[in-house]
């Protein structure tokens, strides 16, 4: 069973710094294309920071300077690391794997379509 579970979220002031963790399971962590999104309220759902099946990484224009995205092979486990947090980053991040394998690079750090998603972990900065 493929399960995605995100964590670290939370309050953060402007400024500040989060790392979000997505814990994978179900499938070889390696050989798929995952990335995170994110969605604030009354917006729609949009690409943060994805890697490719062969490790090849890209990032929101955003986000560009601030995120990094990284991943633990042996833990399974999919980071962002987000720093110089700004107001407009407060949103539920998700975290997303194509073990469909039927994505591609899509411009502005967006993996298209994947097709398992995590719950989501709430990011809110503010002072």
């Amino acid at each position: 069973q493929v399960q995605l579970v995100e964590s670290g979220g939370g309050l953060v002031q402007p400024g500040g710094s989060l790392r979000l963790s997505c814990a994978a399971s179900g499938f070889t962590f390696d050989d798929y294309a995952m990335g995170w999104f994110r969605q604030a309220p009354g917006k729609e759902r949009e690409g943060v920071a994805a890697f490719d099946n062969d490790g090849a990484w890209s990032y929101a224009n955003s986000v560009k300077g601030r995120f990094t995205i990284s991943k633990d092979n042996a833990k399974n486990t999919l980071y962002l690391q987000m720093n110089s947090l700004k107001p407009e980053d407060t949103a539920v991040y998700y975290c997303a794997a194509d073990l469909g394998g039927v994505g591609s690079w899509k411009g502005n750090g967006l993996w298209w379509p994947m097709d398992y998603w995590g719950e989501g972990t709430l990011v809110t900065i503010s002072s």
